[in-house]
């Protein structure tokens, strides 16, 4: 059968979708342009064409990916409801899974970013987004009085620096702490960071 043409965008959320889950599954030493191409029936040079190279396929792979999550935790921020329910909700989303999927990918980029500038400027980027959309949310909360916060940004970077340990923990040591307790920590995280009780997170 034969393929349906796509435009040039849709060709290339086409490539990056496979390159994503190529590097998932392979990590980013071993994933060659072949590996993308094979998956989709297309040949080497048609990614070639569209990105030149491995490097540039990888660094936009994770721009792609890092596009997705920010869509999806502005969402989660964006809902008509307290700071401190929205809070709740995006360090829950954030916080490593059993299957981690998603953290596979997210270590094997800053692991490859550590030599790769371009690699690493995308993944800069998107942490420092990441904080960003939190602490935003932190002031609206404070100047609703919801709760103290008098420096959202170091907040934000505790928050993270918290999650990001503990889904290096889960995804590289294949789970040695149940769900159930990494969320408990995390709820107990941010009612302290916040200043009230954790039976107020769900209140």
């Amino acid at each position: 059968m034969a393929r349906v043409r796509l435009s040039v965008a849709e060709r290339r959320e086409e490539l990056l979708r496979a390159a994503v889950e190529q590097i998932e599954v392979r990590g980013v030493a071993a994933v060659r342009i072949a590996d993308v191409a094979s998956v989709l029936g297309v040949s080497n040079a048609l990614v070639l064409y569209h990105f030149s190279t491995k490097e540039k396929l990888v660094a936009a792979a994770f721009a792609h990916a890092a596009e997705a999550d920010l869509a999806h935790l502005r969402k989660l921020l964006s809902r008509r409801t307290t700071a401190v329910r929205r809070l709740r909700a995006a360090v829950r989303w954030y916080a490593p899974t059993g299957q981690a999927k998603g953290w596979r990918l997210w270590i094997e980029g800053w692991a490859a970013s550590l030599r790769d500038p371009a690699l690493r400027n995308v993944a800069g980027d998107l942490d420092q987004q990441w904080k960003a959309e939190l602490a935003e949310v932190l002031e609206e909360g404070a100047a609703a009085g919801e709760f103290q916060c008098d420096d959202p940004m170091s907040v934000a970077w505790r928050l993270t620096a918290l999650l990001d340990g503990l889904a290096v923990q889960m995804t590289s040591y294949a789970g040695p702490l149940s769900r159930a307790t990494m969320l408990a920590w995390t709820d107990e995280a941010l009612a302290r960071e916040l200043g009230i009780d954790q039976e107020a997170l769900t209140a």
